[in-house]
């Protein structure tokens, strides 16, 4: 029921509306408990809400607000990042929180510092640097001097945001193969649709792999996210879906011919947001070096054992 109220929002909501919608929905509580006002879901519940935000290229801040109003224990208009440069002294916070999504437009913005130390920042006297990813979604820098801070408990924000992105690029993995399939039935060569050529159905069977490759293992991770430490899982949830980038965009591109690339086509909404959160909340490099880092500390001759004892507990 979930999955398909949110689906139809973003199917049938104009744009500017979205998130006036969104708010009215109360979608920001989804993680919160339900004394704190919200609906008590896990990882796996958003999922099924971040994914079709994915699916339909929607340009607001939606995981963002529903994690950082996790972590505040609050509703409200908030975002958060991992990236912080700056100094915590007597509770109060002097630097810069960079790559913030829609940082212009919020009240409070969680961010955690190279400490390990998550904290919360009123944002209605910093100053704001505008900015903005591939995909002309805002990705801004907030300014503070001494600005008091609001300790919270500990929490890795980076793996949190890597999921949560992780699941976004499935939904927008999806998008751009529907969306390409469609396309190969449309166009027509040498009087028929270019969708009954062998070669174009091989395109798109691999392309339809990758998205499916990615679909599980983020659906795994946010499975063992609810249910405790993750990070193994979530590694190699956001390597999964970096990797596939390539294959996915390079064939829908193909496929659409130069029409895919300009700026009022539907499908450059997918890749580009594709194309830019592959680098975001670590990209190919970081994960893998995390995954390695993670298989050398144990030994090879445990690596068997502990990937299936991890689905195992999942699992059961």
């Amino acid at each position: 029921m979930l999955a398909e109220t949110v689906s139809r929002l973003f199917a049938e909501v104009e744009s500017d509306q979205l998130q006036p919608t969104i708010d009215e929905m109360g979608l920001a509580g989804l993680m919160l408990s339900e004394g704190q006002g919200g609906a008590g879901c896990g990882w796996e519940e958003l999922f099924e809400v971040l994914e079709p935000a994915g699916q339909y290229a929607a340009a607001v801040p939606l995981g963002e607000n529903i994690l950082a109003s996790q972590l505040l224990g609050k509703a409200g208009n908030f975002s958060l990042s991992p990236y912080v440069e700056g100094s915590l002294q007597e509770g109060k916070f002097s630097g810069e929180v960079r790559n913030i999504p829609w940082g212009r437009a919020v009240d409070t913005v969680v961010a955690q510092a190279a400490t390990g130390d998550v904290f919360s920042l009123d944002t209605s006297a910093a100053h704001c640097r505008e900015n903005h990813n591939l995909a002309d979604e805002p990705r801004d820098t907030l300014i503070f001097d001494r600005q008091a801070i609001g300790p919270l408990e500990s929490a890795d924000l980076l793996q949190y945001c890597a999921l949560m992105r992780s699941v976004q690029m499935a939904g927008a993995l999806e998008g751009a193969l529907q969306l390409t399939a469609a396309y190969t039935l449309e166009r027509h060569q040498f009087g028929r649709a270019i969708g009954k050529f062998q070669a174009v159905q091989q395109q798109l069977a691999v392309f339809a792999v990758e998205v499916a490759a990615v679909s599980c293992a983020v659906r795994a991770a946010c499975r063992a996210a609810t249910r405790g430490d993750a990070a193994f899982q979530i590694g190699a949830a956001k390597l999964r879906a970096n990797t596939a980038v390539e294959i996915a965009s390079r064939t829908a591109h193909q496929v659409h011919g130069a029409i895919g690339f300009t700026r009022e086509h539907q499908l450059r909404q997918f890749t580009q947001r594709l194309w830019s959160w592959r680098t975001e909340y670590g990209n190919d490099r970081y994960w893998s070096e995390f995954l390695g880092r993670r298989v050398i500390e144990r030994g090879a001759e445990h690596f068997w054992s502990d990937l299936t004892a991890r689905d195992d507990r999942v699992a059961g």
